[in-house]
């Protein structure tokens, strides 16, 4: 859901209103890019429940979540838009103008119109929007989060990249060193910035807590799985169980591997003071 999705919902929804109708959004899970296997398993830029609620908050009425499996792939582009008119009284779709549909592909928005002639609906293209000289696209915001490039990330989503998860126990390094912290494990299908120290907004019941976040394989310790934690700096309760939402504000820096755990503490009271500077 960045600034391009968010312009395409408010056509549909300005349309809607305007015929007393409801705006209807629909996507995909998994996103067809993962289910056919062009994109890497761990791209989406929003699980399911971020995005309805986010297509909600743009202006949709409803949000119509489709399974994409290798059925879903199959169908001819006539058996798609025929499904879609089932469904109701489709007075107008909104898409964009490289939105393309059925069996590889064989749908664009030129056959959309034409089965749209057929069948009694409208087809409207909502145009992309530009920033920096080229069109706004998830591709492009991929690309900024692994290269750690979290202030484009923000201009093309219009908001802070945020990833949510629930809290598991640890291996307990952190609070050997003085500093605990929370392990949030993300959906694995989530896609998480570079590795790294990051200055970070963890919201818990509502309540938000500046935290001092660690992304990587905790190389000081040796080879491990890769992490989200968070150091909370206000907040030292027993949080197992819970659900987060880590908020990434600011790239401290990369992930470091240190001479030994003093050399490390050292340096992770630095980036809880960066933190306090970035959060205020």
């Amino acid at each position: 859901m960045h600034v391009g999705h968010r312009a395409l919902i408010a056509h549909l929804a300005r349309g809607a209103r305007g015929a007393h109708a409801r705006a209807i959004a629909a996507t995909f899970v998994p996103l067809p890019g993962i289910a056919l296997h062009q994109d890497p398993p761990d791209s989406a830029l929003s699980t399911i429940a971020e995005r309805e609620r986010l297509l909600h908050g743009a202006g949709a009425d409803d949000v119509a979540v489709l399974t994409f499996d290798a059925a879903f792939a199959a169908q001819r582009a006539e058996r798609f838009v025929d499904r879609l008119c089932a469904a109701g009284a489709i007075e107008r779709v909104v898409v964009g103008p490289d939105f393309q549909f059925g069996q590889g592909r064989e749908g664009d928005v030129r056959s959309l119109r034409a089965h749209g002639a057929r069948l009694g609906f409208e087809v409207a293209e909502a145009e992309p929007v530009l920033l920096d000289g080229a069109v706004v696209s998830s591709t492009r915001i991929r690309e900024a989060l692994r290269e750690g490039a979290l202030p484009a990330a923000e201009r093309f989503l219009a908001r802070p990249y945020a990833a949510g998860g629930t809290v598991t126990r640890g291996e307990q390094r952190g609070r050997e060193l003085g500093y605990p912290t929370i392990n949030v494990e993300t959906p694995p299908e989530k896609l998480l910035p570079r590795d790294g120290i990051y200055a970070c907004w963890a919201e818990i019941a509502g309540v938000r807590h500046r935290a001092a976040t660690s992304l990587g394989t905790r190389p000081t310790f040796g080879p491990g799985p890769r992490t989200l934690e968070c150091h909370l700096l206000d907040l030292s309760s027993d949080l197992y169980g819970a659900v987060v939402t880590v908020t990434f504000v600011k790239r401290l820096r990369d992930e470091l591997t240190f001479p030994g755990p003093a050399a490390l503490a050292t340096q992770i009271a630095r980036d809880v003071e960066e933190t306090r500077e970035a959060l205020g």
